[in-house]
């Protein structure tokens, strides 16, 4: 087998643009050299050299979140760079983050960051993002990147990726998660202010405003994972007990009755939970398989 000869990081991207076809048309060994370069190296390219794939058009965009998109990313910059496929010297067709691509535009960018694929890589890419997921300096966001990578261009599904990584499918689903974090929350992970374990809390958080204030205190006060975990039990706790309390008087007044009968029958502490549109759950409780089995009785006896 022939010799493959190492590509000096030292050049630059731009050497290794300007020397890729000599290089891929050498051997497959020296392509596959190029491929697993290119799968974890960016490049900036002028938006204006990059065209959009005419066979996959995408009309569906929210205007409102595009230009929520192109603030952050006049604030941010883009976080995750996106793919492109290069069609000829200071040519480019896009393969994935259209999205990206129309938001940096509507904020005015010259040029963006992308990652750069060559003509049918597609085997060669999928060796060369796994083997980059294996590499231990990769942070939380970049393998959660590459992940996201595998599945849209090489059209994998959670199950297969999970395979492909040799991971469980539910780690691999909740690590994507992390890319749906706002840019300087992914950037302290990054910078490694945070941790996965804050990071998968935070994610969890649908109030904007409770999620910023808690990634700054986790920062400035160091808290813990479990500590933070207890700030956001006690915060939904509390967010109930307040639906509670604005539950008419006269609906609380009518269902004590209700609720006392039903202690009575079962023997047991029950809680009737009751939202404003008037949907609502009866819990339950018991302690043992022996009061469980008591309460099952129970209701066999009423059937």
């Amino acid at each position: 087998m022939a010799k493959v000869k190492k590509m000096e990081l030292s050049k630059g991207m731009a050497a290794l643009l300007r020397d890729i076809d000599v290089e891929v048309n050498k051997s497959p060994e020296a392509a596959a050299e190029v491929v697993r370069e290119l799968s974890h190296s960016t490049a900036m390219i002028p938006i204006n050299q990059i065209e959009v794939n005419p066979w996959q058009p995408r009309y569906d965009f929210d205007e409102t979140a595009l230009a929520e998109l192109s603030e952050s990313i006049k604030i941010h910059g883009l976080i995750q760079p996106i793919t492109v496929r290069r069609m000829a010297a200071n040519q480019y067709q896009l393969v994935s983050g259209e999205r990206r691509l129309r938001a940096s535009k509507l904020a005015e960018l010259t040029e963006i960051p992308a990652y750069i694929r060559i003509a049918n890589d597609q085997e060669m890419l999928e060796m060369a993002l796994v083997e980059n997921i294996q590499r231990e300096e990769l942070n939380p966001i970049e393998v959660a990147a590459t992940y996201q990578r595998l599945m849209k261009e090489c059209n994998l599904t959670h199950d297969k990726l999970a395979e492909r990584v040799a991971k469980n499918r539910s780690t691999v689903t909740n690590m994507m998660r992390l890319l749906k974090l706002p840019p300087d929350i992914q950037q302290s992970i990054k910078d490694r202010k945070i941790t996965t374990g804050h990071a998968k809390v935070l994610v969890s958080i649908d109030d904007f405003a409770f999620r910023s204030t808690l990634h700054r205190q986790i920062i400035e006060k160091r808290l813990s994972v479990r500590e933070v975990e207890e700030i956001v039990k006690n915060e939904a706790e509390s967010k109930q007990k307040s639906k509670q309390k604005k539950m008419p008087p006269s609906v609380l007044s009518n269902l004590r009755p209700v609720v006392d009968n039903l202690n009575a029958f079962f023997g047991s502490k029950i809680q009737f939970k009751r939202k404003d549109n008037g949907a609502g759950q009866i819990v339950v409780n018991f302690k043992s398989d022996e009061e469980l089995n008591r309460i099952l009785d129970k209701i066999d006896e009423k059937k």
